[in-house]
């Protein structure tokens, strides 16, 4: 939330901000205050593969955005997301090229409510985010 030019940006949006050195507290902050925003009718968005990066590695994207709809009794909506416009930066990461001429694209399933464990619906939304980016190639 520190960044020189956009912490004003993200701030506004009042996200749910994780220090990244406790994960257990991480963890417990994203249950907390995700579940007050969705029992207010707040969207909330997780990014669960813990990094921006240039390729989807389904072994590096957890099950926090469905545990958290399952103990939230809200339905998950599964989003692919690529970005190839906006560059890794070789020294700090965030601060990477911008390419106006490359696409950006994003594609929504359809929305589900999570059973048990949630492990089906996990798997579906890899599945989901892994055919959506085989398309955009």
């Amino acid at each position: 939330m520190e960044y020189p030019v956009f912490k004003h940006v993200m701030r506004s949006r009042d996200p749910i901000a994780l220090g990244r050195t406790n994960p257990r507290e991480d963890l417990k902050t994203v249950f907390s205050e995700g579940t007050k925003r969705l029992e207010q009718g707040v969207s909330v968005c997780v990014f669960p593969q813990t990094t921006r990066g240039t390729c989807f590695d389904p072994k590096q994207f957890n099950s926090i955005g469905v545990t958290l709809a399952q103990k939230a009794g809200v339905p998950v909506l599964p989003l692919a997301l690529k970005t190839d416009a906006w560059t890794n930066g070789k020294i700090i990461k965030d601060l990477g090229k911008i390419r106006p001429e490359a696409s950006t694209h994003f594609a929504f399933d359809a929305p589900m409510m999570v059973a048990g464990k949630g492990k089906e619906e996990h798997q579906k939304v890899i599945d989901f985010i892994t055919r959506k980016l085989r398309e955009w190639q």
